[in-house]
């Protein structure tokens, strides 16, 4: 039977879609997770949500543990991840409001530790498609039949943070063909892969970055603002999709099997 983990971002930390809450603290070889881990259930789907910048959001992009996280949920037996994490648009046709369902990455992060496997082993981690093209479509056909404006593909760029694109920056960034930018989804998804769970984002567009001309450079307030706006769109989103969530055989988890020396 799956187990849905939801890794929760900036404004999504509530623990109000499930049921018959417990909350547990694991204990990983790489440290704490960010938070407790709230297990309960939605229409007889066993879930396990955690905030990924703790519940007081007080652990900035670079600080996440991201490896005690990803191993604190395969350790509760989490088959699945949904990701949410804000970004912003690098594209004018990607509006603030709008949900996008990356299916690449671009990794502009240096201070996070983006593996399992230090000393005892090396694992190369096939990374061509990242993210689980099974649950990104799901995603995308579930958005659709709720009618909620939707990218049903994309290029995420992730950067160190926690300070925000220069123009310059975000500029580069859309000539690399990035289409959203945050500062979450990298080592997250490759850690998820090494741990051979499938993983796959809920990104909701935010703020334009700074590169538009005619928009308002992207501020904390900006985020927050568009966050709690549309927030009912991404549990909408969840409740639908994790009733449809099966334990099927999977080529993400299996990866891990044939990566390592």
């Amino acid at each position: 039977m799956a187990r849905i983990g939801i890794i929760g971002g900036t404004g999504f930390d509530s623990p109000d879609i499930i049921q018959g809450i417990t909350q547990k603290k694991i204990h990983t070889p790489y440290g704490p997770p960010s938070d407790l881990i709230t297990l309960g259930q939605y229409e007889q789907v066993d879930i396990a949500l955690l905030p990924r910048h703790g519940s007081a959001h007080n652990i900035n992009p670079t600080l996440v543990n991201y490896r005690a996280n990803i191993w604190a949920l395969k350790e509760l037996g989490v088959t699945h991840i949904l990701a949410i994490t804000a970004v912003g648009s690098l594209r004018e046709d990607i509006a603030p409001g709008d949900l996008v369902f990356p299916d690449q990455f671009i990794d502009r992060t240096t201070q996070r530790k983006a593996t399992f496997f230090e000393g005892h082993a090396v694992c190369h981690i096939p990374m061509a498609d990242p993210f689980c093209e099974t649950l990104r479509t799901l995603l995308a056909q579930v958005a659709e039949r709720l009618s909620l404006q939707h990218h049903k593909q994309g290029t995420i760029i992730t950067i160190e943070g926690p300070r925000f694109s220069t123009r310059a920056e975000s500029k580069l960034y859309r000539q690399w063909g990035a289409d959203v930018i945050n500062m979450s989804t990298v080592p997250e998804v490759v850690l998820a892969r090494e741990a051979g769970i499938c993983y796959a984002t809920i990104a909701m567009s935010t703020d334009y970055d700074c590169w538009h001309a005619s928009e308002e450079p992207v501020t904390w307030e900006i985020i927050q603002k568009t966050m709690n706006k549309n927030v009912q769109n991404v549990t909408t989103l969840l409740f639908n999709v994790l009733k449809e969530i099966t334990d099927r055989p999977c080529a993400c988890r299996e990866a891990v099997t044939q990566s390592i020396l």
